[in-house]
């Protein structure tokens, strides 16, 4: 299974950069991950229609609540069913315009609280990354 993280916006502080790129690196390691950032809404939705197949997650206030382990058994449930590509869409400050939030097969919230978007990312990567260190059995997650 292919992650991606499609971001509405750039990451522009070099310090939530540096770690979103530590976490990418990290979960490399388990399964090959890809950013793609894009300029606006429009730009999302051509990467969208260019990966039909491809399942999509909307990270929103409103989405599912997972904790770590449900979101690690989620994971591995899709990747178990042969799942080729996941992509994880990131808003910017100004959210997500109805014609993306019809796109998504899924919706999933981060957190019940209001993050900026370039943390919302980070915290994105690193649950990501745990997800995939409770699959493989690693202590990383205690």
């Amino acid at each position: 299974m292919k992650l991606r993280l499609l971001m509405l916006g750039k990451t522009r502080r070099p310090e939530l950069r540096t770690i979103l790129n530590d976490y990418v690196k990290r979960i490399s390691r388990s399964c090959p991950i890809e950013i793609t950032e894009v300029r606006d809404s429009a730009a999302a939705g051509k990467k969208l229609d260019a990966d039909r197949a491809a399942t999509v997650v909307l990270l929103d206030a409103a989405g599912k609540d997972l904790d770590s382990n449900a979101l690690a058994k989620w994971l591995g449930e899709l990747r178990d069913r042969g799942t080729r590509e996941l992509i994880f869409l990131c808003g910017d400050a100004d959210g997500f315009p109805d014609s993306l939030r019809q796109r998504a097969h899924q919706k999933l919230s981060l957190s019940q609280m209001t993050f900026s978007h370039e943390l919302a990312r980070v915290v994105l990567a690193e649950q990501l990354y745990r997800a995939f260190a409770i699959l493989s059995g690693s202590p990383y997650p205690k």
